[in-house]
């Protein structure tokens, strides 16, 4: 069976490994990404040592930190420890540096004075701990990699199915891709949208089979988060963010309306509890973008987004659902799963780019009486800029699309369904408008091809 991990960044761990000027590696990604297996896991490939710390356990090695010299202080290590550090054969692993901020702001020292050796932090909530005033950032002296749920080819190769996804890596616009194949893909991505990418959930199914286990700790992992807004206070109500957090995985491809969420609640403590659950990397708000140019990032509106979820399988229990409500769904329309896979195509487009970039995802709408539009996600490669729909079936308008392409004089678009992949050349359907624009179809389980083809 294949191994449960997230191979990109794996791979970007490795490149960090051989960086001439090597910075300590800050990781950054909700509770129960697998964080700390994948540090684990680099240093097992890597052919290093492991000296891990996690500072929810081992509260007084946090006193080691206190001098500014980083040989002081792996010389306590050590002692503490009886286990040696090697600067170039060992990973210094700092777990859940988020319950001791003194010593994040000792990795610029580790920077200046020691860097032959590799150090890596990680932490649940630790954007709680970035946000402080009274934080001493490191800045210039370290940096990020940024860790979502695990894809859907990872999936694949989790649970044995690398052969689907050597299929997939090496397929062509122009190939014919078999019905057989297709159908193939199909049930193995019904499957990912139940089961999803938290690596833990991923693996029970590799073990087991069986889907009820993978629910039992699906809940377990959204139980987690809501035990963790006791921590959040007194900067939010935990019964409120409670609250909210019920609310999100049912408003997946909705704007967001606090009314919608609460109506008994003041809109600045919804506006504030959605903060805190952003900082806790559980959602990612999609702002609307207005899509001039790039970057995107720059024109955006934050009074108008759509909520993004950590995860398409957590999502599917958050709302009550199970493989049984789309495993038999028609796959001209998969029922009602818009917004599952909505929910699943986003969560890929979050995180594309290499893991050392900020992930960040927009959208694009035009409210108008009688003549308002969206399309679900705007990307972009290099200056292009790719509007990006996604139909749960085969069929389905994309009046949104051409209006879209019509307004911002833009040459191709993306469709993501469960049809075969095609590029097509499209007329316009609009009223006075003549010309046509390049169509990437692809089927919902190519989404990690996207960058390939276009």
């Amino acid at each position: 069976m294949g191994k449960i991990m997230n191979r990109t960044a794996l791979e970007n761990l490795n490149a960090w490994k051989e960086k001439p000027h090597r910075k300590p590696l800050v990781i950054r990604g909700a509770r129960q990404v697998g964080k700390s297996w994948l540090v684990r896991e680099f240093a097992q490939t890597a052919g290093m040592d492991l000296f891990e710390i996690n500072f929810e356990l081992d509260e007084d090695l946090a006193e080691c930190f206190k001098s500014k010299h980083p040989d002081q202080i792996l010389s306590l290590l050590e002692l503490k420890r009886s286990q040696r550090i090697v600067p170039g054969s060992t990973v210094l692993f700092l777990d859940e540096i988020q319950s001791a901020p003194l010593v994040f702001a000792s990795l610029r020292y580790f920077y200046e004075l020691m860097p032959d050796l590799h150090v890596i932090a990680a932490g649940s909530l630790l954007e709680f701990v970035l946000e402080k005033p009274n934080f001493s950032m490191p800045v210039g002296r370290i940096e990020y990699l940024y860790l979502g749920p695990m894809t859907f080819k990872e999936f694949l190769s989790g649970i044995g199915k690398d052969q689907l996804v050597q299929y997939m890596e090496n397929f062509k616009l122009s190939d014919d891709l078999p019905m057989v194949i297709h159908n193939e893909f199909l049930h193995w991505l019904k499957l990912f949208l139940a089961v999803g990418g938290m690596p833990e959930a991923v693996r029970i199914y590799r073990d087991t089979r069986s889907l009820l286990e993978v629910d039992a700790v699906k809940q377990s992992i959204l139980q987690t988060y809501r035990d963790d807004f006791n921590k959040y206070s007194p900067r939010a109500n935990p019964v409120r963010l409670n609250r909210v957090f019920q609310r999100l995985p049912l408003m997946a491809g909705q704007k967001v309306k606090y009314v919608n969420i609460d109506r008994t609640q003041k809109n600045e403590d919804l506006k504030k509890a959605l903060h805190l659950l952003e900082l806790a990397r559980v959602y990612y708000p999609v702002y609307h973008t207005s899509a001039n140019g790039v970057p995107l990032k720059a024109q955006i509106n934050e009074k108008f987004q759509k909520p993004l979820f950590l995860d398409v399988g957590l999502m599917m229990s958050a709302c009550g659902m199970s493989y049984a409500d789309i495993q038999d769904a028609d796959d001209a329309d998969l029922v009602n799963s818009g917004p599952v896979c909505e929910q699943m195509i986003g969560q890929h487009l979050l995180y594309r780019h290499p893991s050392f970039q900020e992930p960040e995802l927009f959208y694009w709408c035009r409210e108008k009486r009688q003549a308002s539009s969206e399309v679900d996600f705007v990307i972009h490669k290099g200056i292009r800029i790719i509007p990006v729909e996604v139909k749960a079936g085969k069929t389905g308008t994309l009046k949104s699309l051409h209006v879209f392409l019509k307004e911002k004089k833009y040459p191709e678009g993306v469709r993501f369904n469960i049809d075969l992949p095609a590029m097509h050349e499209v007329p316009f359907a609009l009223p006075d408008t003549k010309g046509t624009f390049r169509l990437l179809s692809l089927p919902l389980y190519m989404v990690e091809e996207l960058d390939r083809y276009i």
